[in-house]
């Protein structure tokens, strides 16, 4: 390790690569190096930062994935030139406020594998922001203020204990990808029809029953590759019918699967639930002028919206 500081020191170096040299401080030496733009500290047993960091102006990405930090150093907050900063798998249980308001510049913000149940409001300070990764933490709710991070592209928030996300989330319109796996929520903010750019939306092990969107449905992957295959399942001379047989737990499982009262295609999981009414004289032969409510199924709420059909959605309470 001394060897590396030393180096750095005579070559005025802008990088120090320190991963994994088991470690509990850091070298004060390394306050030295007034141009470092880049210091990796990963893969140590860091438990806390010294003061003198405070010289480090240009440094630009900060890596101190698992070490033994349980809260964010204070001194972070005056790293004003900090882009990118690494604390995954760490033992950290908070984000303070004063630490998180005074870097204005990050774009890239890693929190993976710690103990944080809440972020804080000033999390809005960070209008820079394009990735921000909570992934397996303890989080129990997102602040609205999330909102303000117009920025944002990527959101990980997988594994963790959030029952709902906020309404707020529409106006990160720049958002491309969101991972909200393994969490709690029974359902997704009105809001988000309006990020048009989202391409990935993860919600996998959460309590969902239907998505908010009116035109274009989120599918996950299981439902997607069981409707191509239920759809390749029909004609007898495609490659999927003939391999079927092969794979006997998947005949087993699309069995389960349903047909769109509407546009007749196949489908695994029920996406929404309706009625339409029929006359009992016509369906019974009977003479009678009742008519009664008969269950169906549709695929999607693009069948749904479409005009002149006779189907009503089911509410549930």
């Amino acid at each position: 390790m001394t060897e590396s500081v030393v180096r750095a020191l005579y070559g005025k170096a802008k990088s120090l690569n320190l991963s994994s040299k088991k470690i509990n401080v850091v070298p004060e030496c390394v306050s030295r190096l007034p141009n470092l733009s880049v210091l990796l500290l990963k893969n140590n047993s860091i438990s806390a930062l010294p003061n003198e960091l405070l010289c480090l102006h240009h440094l630009v990405e900060l890596n101190l994935g698992n070490n033994a930090l349980k809260e964010l150093p204070a001194v972070l907050g005056h790293l004003e030139s900090l882009k990118k900063l690494y604390l995954f798998s760490n033992q950290i249980t908070a984000v303070p406020p004063d630490v998180i308001d005074g870097l204005q510049n990050l774009v890239v913000l890693n929190l993976n594998h710690n103990h944080i149940r809440r972020l804080p409001p000033e999390i809005k300070s960070l209008t820079r922001l394009r990735l921000l990764s909570v992934l397996d933490n303890k989080l129990e709710e997102v602040p609205a203020e999330l909102g303000h991070l117009t920025s944002l592209t990527e959101i990980n928030f997988t594994s963790n204990n959030l029952p709902s996300l906020p309404m707020q989330l529409y106006q990160c319109k720049e958002l491309t990808k969101l991972h909200v796996a393994r969490n709690k929520l029974t359902s997704l903010p009105e809001g988000i029809k309006a990020l048009t750019k989202l391409q990935v939306l993860d919600v996998a092990g959460n309590k969902l029953s239907m998505f908010p969107v009116e035109d274009v449905e989120v599918l996950m992957l299981k439902e997607l590759a069981a409707r191509f295959v239920l759809q390749q399942d029909r004609d007898m001379s495609s490659l999927v019918h003939r391999m079927l047989p092969y794979y006997p737990p998947l005949p087993e499982l699309l069995a389960n699967g349903s047909c769109c009262a509407l546009c007749l295609n196949p489908f695994l999981t029920t996406w929404l639930e309706c009625v339409h009414f029929v006359s009992v004289n016509k369906e019974t032969k009977m003479r009678s002028s009742k008519t009664i409510p008969v269950r169906a199924l549709l695929c999607s709420y693009k069948c749904f919206n479409t005009e002149g059909h006779s189907y009503y959605g089911v509410a549930r309470k």
